[in-house]
């Protein structure tokens, strides 16, 4: 069956102005143009707008989705067993956040009783699931999926003065790394100061700690670009900084 841009619009709840946008950029375009101009989608166009929609839904940018869905070895069954794992990994996140309110309303209302760790499960769950979606791979592949496992056990199982805690050792490192960027010298003080404030971060969701692992971590960081940005994006160059001043706390070599 082929649609109009008004007609496709209607069907799949867009605007015809986001379909003219999608042609101009060259993320969807029509099948052809009719003998009067005006845009005709067939069944293929409907399918690739479906998978753009699902990929909106879960907030990747139009650059990307271009990227992906004109990539000539794009597999739409595929994506779309991956749309679905990543659409119940949100359901679950919001049934728990529900979850969570409606406890809290009644522990308001006096009809049930709840702990202060219950109160931040649901968004210490939301970071677990972040940090394995962008680092998932790489950090299961590098230290095992039972240490990966009981780390984020101990995430979960914080107490809102410990999880309090932990975010701001996490603050305190970047603000000594800072200080420690200007000094130049991984071995200087400030520099091991930062690298033990590390350490400390680190025991709060680590199961045990290793010098070898604290330094395999340290060098990961300067390795993949999506970690060292978070060192990097305040303080530039911070990310070696930080791995050099840790392989002198630790003794490893480069």
């Amino acid at each position: 069956m082929e649609y109009t841009v008004q007609k496709l619009g209607r069907l799949a709840g867009v605007s015809t102005r986001t379909l003219r946008y999608y042609d101009e950029i060259g993320l969807l375009e029509p099948a052809r143009k009719n003998s009067s101009g005006y845009r005709i989608y067939g069944q293929a166009e409907v399918d690739k707008l479906q998978q753009i929609l699902f990929y909106r839904e879960l907030g990747v940018d139009l650059e990307k989705i271009k990227h992906i869905v004109n990539d000539p070895s794009f597999d739409g069954p595929l994506a779309l067993k991956e749309h679905r794992q990543q659409l119940l990994e949100k359901r679950r996140q919001l049934d728990l956040l529900i979850t969570n309110v409606e406890k809290t309303i009644s522990a308001a209302e006096g009809t049930v009783k709840m702990k202060d760790i219950e109160k931040f499960k649901g968004f210490k769950q939301q970071l677990i699931e972040d940090n394995e979606k962008q680092y998932g791979e790489e950090i299961r592949g590098k230290y095992g999926d039972a240490a990966i496992d009981q780390s984020n056990a101990k995430m979960l199982n914080m107490s809102e003065e410990k999880y309090a805690a932990f975010e701001r050792l996490g603050q305190e490192v970047l603000d000594t790394l800072a200080s420690a960027v200007e000094t130049g010298d991984p071995a200087g003080a400030l520099a091991q100061k930062t690298a033990e404030l590390h350490k400390e971060w680190l025991s709060y969701t680590w199961p045990t700690y290793s010098k070898e692992a604290h330094a395999g971590l340290a060098q990961m960081y300067v390795d993949d670009e999506r970690f060292a940005v978070y060192y990097d994006k305040a303080n530039p160059g911070g990310a070696e900084f930080l791995r050099d001043a840790i392989f002198v706390y630790t003794g490893m070599n480069k």
